[in-house]
């Protein structure tokens, strides 16, 4: 049994503080998932490094290893060795309806397997978010899912290559149709692909496994598979985009000098413009590669900047990559608290996930909620401390957590696995930099 948080601890953030030093950014968990599925694929050995250790990873390793395949974690690397034959009918129900990423599964496996079921995906609660156009770019490939109850059912003859368009540009959808097209030795082409930093590591580890690939950063990806992919491998997972951001946040609701390490410069590019064009004041260092050797980071020195953040004239959305993350989005709206003006904020992609962007308005923010998708923000305003449970959804949570950090007085968060999901050992990093964070349990231990 991989650690799982029970007993729903707590942070208590004394807030306000100036913070100083200097902070790393982690490996990605999105990454990280999309490859741990991925080794599904290859019969042979994959050591994978610098694997983040998170509530999210652990209940896929708990699937991982229901189904047969053999685990070993040496610090912060896992060696994964499968067995035979995938045991798909013992798979950890109850750990895989902690995941939405357990639909990755299917591309993974159908490869190897003709006939299996998993259960249906759980993971953050925004609203209903259809797996249709999973269904519609699996089918290509000559694969038919039924939907039952709390399952699906996955089932194939022969796998045929297909050049196609994707229903809908989505990170997942993109990972799952790659998967797919990896264990088919002809051409496929996926069109209307998505190029965000998750899909480029999946592709990266792909061809380690001797996959060959063009286009990758680019909305077409021709995959010329292989068949009975078995290679022993290694593949370091490169560094988190969204964990940058959420560090620039904090660094600008506390007015605060800090050095972010190795950001993911092509995947922040857009989101340091807006920034900069709110007032942000930072620099940058030259670029230089992650361990994967593929990968653009940079040291980022954010400056002070209470009193000159102004809030957009235009909308703050999301798009596809090269645009703003729909991961970054959440973090604009701590920092247009802290900006002069109004701002608007349009969550397009994420059905009610704006709802929980008003939790701030309990910390002193000035949030009005004008459908399931759009909120304006007035700024700037004087956070203050207060007392919330989490929401059910990582980034909601994160931005609360930002907001609590900037606020001064003692705020309280409760319910925080949702935070633990996504980000390694959050509090004890933060106190690096002089945020006041304990975790404890609700009885008022320390953990």
């Amino acid at each position: 049994m991989w650690h799982e948080v029970i007993n729903m601890p707590k942070f208590i953030i004394h807030g306000g503080k100036k913070l100083k030093g200097e902070i790393s950014v982690n490996s990605s968990k999105n990454a990280a998932v999309a490859v741990l599925i991925g080794s599904l694929i290859n019969q042979g050995q994959t050591t994978l490094k610098n694997v983040p250790q998170i509530e999210e990873i652990y209940r896929l390793l708990e699937v991982i290893e229901s189904i047969g395949v053999k685990i070993q974690k040496k610090g912060r690397d896992i060696i994964i060795n499968p067995p035979k034959k995938l045991r798909m009918e013992d798979i950890d129900k109850v750990a895989a309806k902690k995941t939405r990423a357990i639909i990755l599964t299917i591309g993974a496996v159908a490869g190897r397997l003709k006939r299996f079921s998993i259960p249906q995906a759980g993971g953050c609660r925004m609203g209903s978010r259809t797996v249709k156009p999973h269904l519609f770019a699996l089918e290509n490939f000559g694969i038919k899912i039924k939907t039952k109850k709390d399952e699906y059912l996955i089932e194939r003859e022969k796998l045929n290559p297909s050049e196609f368009v994707l229903y809908e540009t989505g990170d997942t959808v993109t990972e799952n149709a790659l998967m797919m097209a990896a264990q088919i030795p002809k051409k496929s082409v996926i069109k209307m692909a998505s190029a965000n930093y998750q899909v480029q590591d999946l592709c990266f580890f792909l061809e380690k496994l001797g996959v060959k690939i063009k286009g990758i950063g680019t909305t077409t990806i021709e995959i010329i598979g292989k068949e009975n992919i078995k290679k022993n491998i290694e593949y370091e997972i490169s560094e988190d985009p969204i964990e940058a951001m959420f560090f620039l946040a904090t660094s600008i609701v506390t007015n605060s000098s800090i050095k972010i390490k190795r950001a993911p410069i092509e995947f922040l590019e857009l989101e340091l413009l807006k920034l900069k064009k709110m007032g942000f004041q930072y620099e940058i260092s030259k670029k230089y590669k992650s361990k994967n050797k593929r990968t653009d980071l940079v040291d980022i020195f954010t400056r002070p900047s209470k009193g000159k953040l102004v809030a957009l004239e235009d909308k703050i959305h999301a798009l596809p990559f090269p645009g703003l993350n729909q991961d970054n989005l959440p973090f604009f709206v701590p920092i247009a608290t802290q900006a002069r003006g109004r701002t608007l904020i349009h969550d397009w992609a994420w059905e009610k996930r704006a709802i929980y962007f008003s939790e701030l308005n309990r910390l002193g923010a000035d949030i009005t909620l004008m459908d399931p998708h759009r909120v304006i923000i007035e700024g700037p305003t004087k956070l203050r401390a207060g007392e919330i449970i989490c929401p059910p959804a990582l980034r909601p949570s994160a931005i609360i957590l930002v907001a609590m950090i900037g606020a001064e007085g003692k705020s309280v968060l409760r319910d925080v696995y949702s935070i633990h999901r996504g980000y390694e050992k959050l509090e004890k990093r933060l106190q690096k930099i002089g945020v006041d964070i304990h975790l404890v349990d609700d009885d008022g231990s320390d953990k």
